[in-house]
């Protein structure tokens, strides 16, 4: 993803879109462009009904964590970004690859620790734009197998163990190889500023070549045909598509290629509008995005392991972001950068066993809900569920003696904590009944029944949701 930036405090993580900044390793893999004000990682294909029914695991999955794990951690360098922005030449970053051990990578535990977070899938970074592939490919000798210590397929251990644990899998490959010889081989159409040709990305002016590009969409598919017939991945997450259009990449073939063999395959938005969900990332979207979608996130500054970066997110600030996903209706993709051994950092374990432990408390607001009620009605995220009767509230903060929530002419049957079941009290104020325009709902909430990371109250209603909303 790209190099550093602070963290923002809480409320700006929570509004902030989609990031553009270039030059910054939070951002996850690339330089968004937009078409008619949408940014690409929101594109996505027209929904038929086969794409609703096989997207229905991953709705209800609500968290999925994601593993960027390759040569950069070694040194702790950005990862790919290092050399293509020149904070570090090409060889010396490719030097990390002799450090590169796996000697203590544990795939078991892993997923069992994603168990225990909450999540319902993961997705690994098969190869990143360094190219070095973390399985055997046979497509080039640029993998952990030829160049490493560690000499092994690492993606078939780990989809075993996820399986084994009964969890989806997700791999992650990067369309674009700024190490294959022939990447660098020709430029989109309009494609302005020759000192915008980075030569990891584009050829010098006057030096395309539609046969190496030609021979590296046959790499490009072999390594996918590798990854289809070998892993049969859940869910394909692609990134790496920026510098080249959709019709350079053949993308529409290439999401048909993959879908004759695995009909019920999820792709996510990184296929240059050929995906199936949008994939924002680093904070949620201040406006509802349309559709399924999954909020890709790290827990500190940076997607891979660097010893140099601690500043960790608090677990309250992560199951906060948690829960405006929630509300929203999305996923939240939560990223973990092991070292170069294969083991978790301490801190990033703990957050994970902090966020497992909160969604136990509070399962039945978490995977069966669906987005909530629209912005205005509570002054905070929440949910329905599945029959529209409950309205879960998420309290980001402590109230001050109580809640207000708008807009509900429904009967209120019962009002109680999620993960106590203890019932609150309320009252309701103002109204207009002869316009069925419903008072303001006050809840009670006593300090006692506070949660330590965020409290959530359910509403249980008479019929399905009767919302009031002018």
């Amino acid at each position: 993803m790209k190099s550093t930036i602070k963290i923002l405090p809480l409320i700006g993580l929570l509004l902030i879109g989609l990031l553009g900044c270039k030059d910054t390793a939070v951002k996850e893999e690339t330089t968004v462009k937009e078409e008619n004000n949408v940014p690409a990682h929101y594109k996505t294909m027209q929904q038929d009904e086969a794409s609703l029914l096989k997207m229905r695991w991953f709705e209800e999955a609500k968290l999925g964590i994601f593993i960027h794990w390759g040569i950069y951690a070694v040194n702790g360098t950005a990862e790919s970004w290092a050399f293509f922005n020149k904070e570090v030449s090409y060889d010396d970053y490719m030097k990390q690859a002799d450090g590169f051990t796996a000697s203590k990578y544990d795939p078991s535990a892993w997923a069992k620790l994603f168990i225990e977070a909450g999540a319902k899938y993961a997705v690994l970074t098969s190869k990143h734009h360094d190219g070095v592939a973390l399985w055997d490919t046979k497509m080039s000798d640029l993998s952990v197998v030829n160049k490493t210590p560690a000499g092994r397929d690492l993606l078939t251990p780990y989809v075993k163990a996820l399986r084994d644990e009964g969890l989806k899998v997700g791999l992650y490959y990067s369309h674009l190889d700024w190490s294959h010889p022939d990447y660098a081989s020709i430029v989109p159409p309009g494609f302005e500023g020759d000192r915008d040709r980075n030569p990891f990305a584009y050829p010098a002016k006057g030096e395309e070549n539609p046969e190496a590009w030609d021979r590296f969409l046959d790499f490009h598919r072999g390594q996918i045909t590798e990854i289809m017939e070998q892993f049969h991945p859940d869910l394909y997450w692609f990134d790496g598509d920026w510098e080249r259009t959709a019709e350079q990449w053949k993308m529409e073939e290439l999401r048909e290629y993959i879908l004759s063999a695995q009909p019920e395959a999820i792709l996510n938005s990184r296929m240059s509008g050929y995906g199936d969900y949008a994939t924002p990332e680093q904070g949620v979207p201040i406006n509802p995005v349309d559709g399924t979608w999954e909020l890709c996130m790290t827990i500190n500054d940076n997607w891979g392991f660097r010893q140099s970066d601690t500043n960790f997110k608090s677990s309250r600030q992560i199951i906060q972001t948690f829960a405006e996903c929630l509300g929203t209706g999305g996923n939240l993709l939560l990223d973990i950068g092991p070292q170069e051994d294969g083991t978790i950092p301490d801190e990033q374990v703990q957050v994970l066993k902090d966020l497992g432990s909160w969604i136990s408390k509070h399962e039945e607001a978490v995977y069966l809900t669906k987005r909530g009620l629209p912005n205005g009605h509570f002054y905070g995220p929440t949910t329905l569920n599945k029959e529209k009767n409950i309205v879960y509230l998420y309290l980001l903060d402590t109230p001050k003696e109580y809640i207000t929530l708008k807009g509900i002419r429904n009967v209120i049957k019962n009002i109680r904590v999620v993960g106590s079941d203890q019932v609150l009290t309320s009252k309701k104020f103002g109204g207009a009944v002869w316009q069925k325009i419903p008072g303001i709902l006050y809840i009670d909430v006593p300090e006692e029944v506070i949660d330590e990371y965020i409290t959530v109250i359910a509403v249980e209603l008479e019929g399905e949701l009767d919302l009031y909303h002018n």
